[in-house]
């Protein structure tokens, strides 16, 4: 904290909280009441809902696959511009002194990785010089300017890490992600109706959970938060109601043994067939996935009979499939393969608790309940509080539910 009485706080609003001048006028109002009551704001907006869909068609409409992504950038950056000045007018109307801040005017500088840019530091002067002169600083989520100049975005959800990252840059007491939900669940409540809301979760479970499915907070906004220890609370935009806060695991009094289920409909499975079984097949294979920036995950081989061939299956996401598809095609004579398989009918279930580490069986828990749904299990990947499991699409719901139900996850 900045040597101040003065409670420095950094909100976020997502698209939907945004998404027409009715909801940027409540946003304002409830800017108002903390302002009022005496906390110095700066404030990260996405762009009005449905927009950057919008604008990322017109682009595919030009150019479905070989787009310059610089440009790609400079369009899509364009919905968060209208979102903050709409935002900082609204403010000053209802009599709250407010200036809104592009990414590049609020010191959010990234690498040249265009559409995914990742920040490498924040100049928080702007946006500290705006707070200490009372008024509201409004600040651009999900976009930056990178080191030749040019705007950069930072990918689907980049607003949570926007916020984070301004909020660990001028030292704020709190990040408050306001959403459209009011929390963070034990699973999703619209498949689980006995679902419920956790109060605390550590850094490490929401990690995990952002990182195979669940929608609430991207997972580099979690990164963010703990390597600099920003407090993040995730609250509803529509209900005044107590949210879930995200802090160290010292601040949880008691943790259970799994705290979340967590799903993910994102993804896709790749199996490249009848590979040698022989040293470099692996880096011939994710080598040149690497290079085009696709994300590889839940990773099996098969060896055959002979141990002469073997088979490579991996998962990646939905969006990355053909692009994945096509450099594997362009790589068949250094990978040396028969031919390749693709799924995206399937979806990856993932059961998490930091209490994992102390208990033995939660696996077994797991697979156990699946087998007896009749459920077939095509891939495992499992970290030290975390065990995932890849499934056909259709079987979602009743996974989720058996599982929530197995691990004594449902209400009271």
């Amino acid at each position: 904290m900045r040597a101040s009485s003065v409670t420095l706080v950094v909100q976020k609003y997502g698209g939907t909280s945004v998404a027409d001048l009715d909801r940027i006028r409540n946003v304002a109002a409830r800017i108002k009441r903390h302002v009022t009551a005496g906390e110095k704001v700066a404030v990260v907006v996405s762009a009005m809902a449905g927009t950057t869909n919008q604008l990322v068609g017109w682009v595919h409409g030009l150019d479905a696959a070989g787009y310059d992504t610089a440009e790609y950038d400079q369009v899509v950056a364009s919905g968060e511009q209208v979102t903050i000045g709409l935002l900082a007018i609204a403010l000053q109307t209802i009599g709250v002194p407010a200036r809104s801040f592009l990414g590049w005017q609020a010191g959010i500088r990234t690498d040249a990785a265009y559409s995914k840019a990742r920040i490498v530091e924040i100049d928080p002067r702007p946006v500290l010089e705006c707070l200490d002169s009372g008024k509201v600083a409004v600040v651009a989520g999900f976009q930056g300017i990178g080191p030749e100049g040019r705007v950069t975005t930072l990918g689907r959800g980049g607003s949570d890490t926007s916020a984070v990252a301004l909020a660990a840059a001028i030292k704020a007491e709190r990040c408050d992600i306001f959403t459209d939900v009011d929390g963070v669940y034990t699973t999703d409540p619209r498949i689980v109706a006995r679902a419920r809301k956790l109060e605390r979760i550590t850094y490490e479970e929401m990690l995990e959970m952002a990182s195979v499915g669940a929608k609430v907070l991207e997972t580099r906004s979690v990164a963010l938060a703990m390597r600099h220890h920003v407090r993040v609370q995730v609250l509803s935009s529509f209900e005044d109601k107590p949210g879930t806060l995200v802090v160290d695991e010292d601040e949880v009094v008691e943790s259970q043994i799994v705290s979340g289920i967590a799903y993910s409909r994102n993804e896709a499975r790749i199996t490249v067939l009848r590979v040698k079984d022989r040293p470099g097949v692996a880096a011939a294979i994710f080598g040149p996935l690497a290079e085009a920036n696709i994300n590889v995950d839940m990773i099996v081989q098969s060896v055959s009979r002979d141990g002469v061939y073997a088979n490579q299956t991996f998962t990646v996401s939905k969006a990355d499939l053909p692009r994945a598809l096509a450099v594997l095609e362009k790589a068949k004579d250094e990978i040396g393969y028969e031919s390749i398989l693709a799924d995206s009918d399937v979806v990856k279930i993932s059961v998490i608790g930091v209490g994992m580490r102390s208990h033995a069986g939660i696996a077994h828990k797991m697979f156990a309940t699946l087998a007896a749904k009749g459920i077939n299990i095509q891939a495992i990947s499992t970290s030290e509080i975390k065990v995932s499991v890849l499934i056909a699409e259709e079987y979602t719901e009743l996974a989720l539910r058996a599982l929530h139900t197995a691990y004594g996850l449902d209400k009271d």
